[in-house]
């Protein structure tokens, strides 16, 4: 079974992503913060993927991913940024950072789920 690392500071947007992703047969893990998901993955190792909001308290979601990238072990992890930064500038930047794929908040359901389909393969 495949794994997603949550990164999510909203309990509503938590939910409704790990539902989501359960009901195609994933296994979810949670972090609130870009600071939780670096202790997560040092206690449990590399995910098959991460869904990475940019926005939270402490580290942004883009720092968080240019750690990601200069780690050796988690360089290759996808990423699928999901925010609510809308401007191009945002999704532009998120994906120089090393991001593989933006979903703009609010989403469609279907989007995120087969965003994160396609880069699990």
């Amino acid at each position: 079974m495949k794994t997603v690392l949550v990164v999510e500071d909203s309990r509503a947007e938590q939910r409704l992503i790990v539902a989501l992703l359960q009901q195609v047969g994933l296994k979810v893990a949670l972090a609130d913060s870009a600071e939780s998901a670096l202790k997560w993955l040092e206690d449990n190792g590399q995910p098959d993927l991460i869904v990475l909001d940019i926005i939270m308290p402490g580290l942004s979601g883009l720092d968080l991913c240019r750690q990601l990238r200069a780690n050796p072990q988690l360089e290759n992890v996808p990423i699928v940024f999901c925010s609510s930064k809308a401007q191009d500038f945002d999704q532009f930047w998120a994906l120089r950072q090393g991001g593989n794929a933006y979903i703009t908040k609010p989403f469609d359901p279907s989007d995120l789920v087969s965003t994160v389909c396609e880069h699990l393969n």
